[in-house]
């Protein structure tokens, strides 16, 4: 009797011959040091990539709301004019707000940061549309919800014309998503029709309590009709909307129209509906709320042909019948932003709602986001694609180093296999695809030894290149976690209290340096909270303002005399009540002058710069650089080259009676001018500190490229500041207590 255990077919391998010979072939065929490679280089890339994203996009805000949403990052601000076609933004009409440090507010002025910390969790805010009782503004938004991820409809109210703006919550939150609340008044009735186009219908909300609840009034129209707003026009009611369910509707190119003699209904279809269904640029989609100006009405729409809401367009009604429509596009002239990323609508905005306030005014509020639609998508593609990128060169490395010698199993190549079955034979011979593919996989493995022998790892040549695969899939890593971890890119500002401000940027220079000046303006107009530069030009021909590439107006200051007191001296063209005094030569992340910023909105009574320095005694006082007081922990000195301030303040001091024999000491030694304001703020307070520090992560002196450093000689540098401090400390005493680094929460004094 033959006995037929652990046989599997007559004539064919048992199981047990087929494992072993599974693993010789990887073993023999490098497999298993291919797969031990691949599992250390994971495990290697992974932690360098984990330490890399945590220190470089670790968020220092846990709290849930304001996460990066697949829908964009929209806020809302605030424009006034003397007309609907004249608005400008808050910061042009030079509001004050004390209470929030923020010399002149700023737009965005409502963000999902407010809105979250009022209790409300939120992602974004968008679709603002106001409703005016008399002094009070109220504003209805929509609000993504970061825990539902729907949108609800919420509410602000101000008393200060739009400047702040008091969060009250949530006042309508359905089963389904919400947008668009577009709110008007109706027989003393207050009532709100916002976008629940989910629902499968269009519904009618009226105040019971307003602003604060709402019931439902009725379902006005059976129709998923979205971004709707009613008008009364001549004697009857007509509603606009889009309804893209519709078979052969063309997305946000529709637009159809209903009329009624009420905001309740009956509603009937107007006889060319839809009276749009064309391309989505051509502003069919509504955009906010029409508005009456000289006895014409204008319809607004959105512009979404390069990306989704990238703008708002205009239309004026010319007829509006039951049986006819027409309007045609004018000019609205609202101010496009400059800074791209950096601005806080810079790269879309799709609604707007103005109005007339009982002073003549017109406000408006308006979205902007500062990506493109479905940036975060495109992001994490790009990001994923540079990794797939890092894996490929992994895979070369592991092939100069001799660990990766089979691509493929060799299994999958059958004629590389000395003893074959008879399957084989018959799926050779069965496709002429399957011959293609053993020639492939063959040519593919064949790559190892190609490669190995052409950049051996014990050549130069070899060696060279492993260190350039290394480092290039090292970077390739690091730019790919950049861009899904990283975020848009966008330098954005930092607020206060939720509110944003603008400073003026200050440089002094002279003809020598004005290729410095060219990069240093191209640059710094980019970032998120500059209003205006002022170049102070010292010596020599002054250029032309056109000659820069600036994002913010450049005004340049010629001084009869060059002499260094010129960087403080009174100019009462400036609208911001913070300067940055920035040399010239110094060039830094617009990230690092935010937190500067911010930190000086704190702490508006002092000097906050990023170049700390320590003057201490007893003995002769002597000027040290910054690691004398990284050794003492601590300074009491701040470098003005590079600080914000009070301008009023600040100049008024430095060119006070007090201050001449100062001055004076400034001239003779062509130095020391920010030395002696240090003086000043010091000599003006009798506790607490007069400086911060705000520590930038990474800035590079520009002048060395050029040649033209104002303080090349270090140690005669140094030793003229020494005598300034024997000579300010007999004029106005000592400066301020010393201030410990690290001694801040925000992390950005260490």
């Amino acid at each position: 009797m033959v006995s037929t255990q652990g046989v599997g077919v007559i004539g064919g391998p048992t199981e047990k011959t087929q494992r072993l010979r599974w693993w010789r072939v990887h073993d023999n065929g490098g497999v298993s040091s291919t797969l031990s490679f691949l599992f250390v280089s994971f495990m290697v890339f992974s932690s360098i990539g984990f330490l890399y994203t945590y220190t470089m996009y670790k968020s220092p805000n846990y709290s849930v709301g304001c996460e990066e949403d697949s829908e964009g990052s929209w806020s809302i601000g605030v424009f006034y004019g003397d007309s609907p076609f004249s608005l400008k933004p808050i910061e042009t009409m030079n509001v004050w707000k004390n209470t929030s440090a923020a010399w002149p507010v700023a737009n965005p002025i409502v963000t999902c940061g407010s809105v979250t910390d009022s209790g409300f969790p939120s992602n974004f805010v968008a679709d603002p549309f106001l409703y005016v009782q008399g002094d009070v503004l109220y504003l209805f938004f929509e609000t993504k919800n970061s825990i539902t991820m729907q949108g609800d409809i919420g509410v602000a109210k101000s008393v200060d014309n739009g400047a702040s703006w008091e969060q009250l919550g949530v006042v309508l939150d359905e089963e389904w998503h919400l947008s668009y609340p577009y709110v008007f008044n109706y027989n003393d009735q207050i009532y709100m029709m916002p976008e629940g186009s989910k629902k499968g219908d269009l519904r009618l909300y009226r105040a019971v309590n307003f602003p604060l609840k709402w019931e439902l009034e009725k379902v006005i129209l059976k129709r998923p009709l979205i971004d709707s707003f009613i008008i009364k026009y001549e004697s009857r009611y007509y509603l606009f909307g889009s309804d893209h369910t519709r078979v052969s509707t063309k997305k946000n190119g529709e637009l159809e129209i209903w009329y009624s003699n009420s905001p309740l209904g009956p509603w009937k279809p107007h006889k060319k509906n839809p009276v749009y269904n064309t391309d989505k640029e051509t502003g069919a989609r509504n955009g906010g709320r029409p508005f009456v100006y000289n006895k014409n009405v204008y319809r607004l729409g959105q512009d979404d042909g390069e990306t989704y809401g990238k703008r708002v367009r205009v239309f004026k009604i010319e007829v509006l019948t039951p049986y006819n429509y027409q309007e045609v596009e004018v000019e609205f002239g609202l101010p496009k932003p400059t800074k791209e990323r950096n601005a806080w609508n810079g790269a879309r905005s799709h609604h707007l709602d103005t109005q007339q306030l009982p002073s003549g005014q017109w406000i408006a509020v308006s979205d902007g986001d500062r990506t493109a639609s479905g940036d975060m998508s495109h992001r994490f593609i790009i990001g994923s694609l540079l990794l797939l990128a890092t894996g490929v060169l992994v895979l070369i490395m592991g092939m100069l180093l001799g660990f990766v010698r089979c691509i493929v199993p060799l299994s999958w190549c059958p004629h590389n296999i000395k003893k074959r079955t008879d399957a084989f034979f018959v799926w050779e011979r069965s496709s002429h695809l399957s011959s293609r593919v053993r020639q492939y996989c063959t040519r593919l493995n064949r790559m190892t030894a190609v490669l190995r022998c052409k950049m051996n790892p014990k050549t130069s040549l070899g060696r060279f290149a492993f260190l350039v695969i290394l480092i290039g899939s090292i970077v390739l890593m690091c730019v790919g976690l950049g861009y899904i971890y990283g975020g848009s890119g966008a330098r954005e500002p930092y607020s206060v209290d939720h509110h944003y401000s603008q400073f003026t940027l200050l440089a002094m220079t002279y003809d020598a340096r004005l290729w410095n000046l060219k990069w240093y303006i191209q640059h710094y107009s980019r970032c998120s909270s500059v209003r205006e530069i002022v170049v102070i030009w010292n010596k020599g021909t002054p250029p032309d303002v056109t000659d820069f590439d600036s994002a913010v107006p450049v005004r340049i200051r010629v001084e009869s005399k060059n002499s260094l007191n010129n960087r403080f001296k009174l100019d009462p063209l400036i609208k911001t009540k913070a300067v940055l005094e920035l040399d010239d030569d110094i060039m830094m992340s617009c990230d690092y002058i935010e937190r500067g910023f911010k930190v000086w909105r704190q702490n508006p009574d002092r000097l906050v710069g990023f170049y700390p320095r320590l003057v201490n005694g007893p003995g002769p006082l002597t000027y040290r650089a910054e690691k004398h007081a990284r050794k003492f922990n601590g300074y009491n000195m701040i470098l003005t080259g590079a600080a914000f301030m009070d301008h009023r303040a600040a100049f008024g001091r430095y060119w006070s009676e007090e201050a001449r024999a100062g001055r004076e000491a400034v001239d003779e030694l062509f130095n020391c001018e920010d030395v002696l304001m240090n003086f000043l703020y010091a000599n003006a307070t009798s506790s607490g500190p007069t400086v911060e520090y705000v520590k930038p992560s990474w800035s590079f002196d520009t002048s060395k490229f050029s040649g033209v450093a104002i303080s090349e000689n270090t140690q005669s540098h140094y030793r003229v500041r020494s005598k300034c401090l024997e000579k300010f400390t007999e004029l106005y005493g000592g400066l301020s207590e010393k201030v410990e680094f690290k001694r801040r929460k925000d992390g950005w004094d260490m």
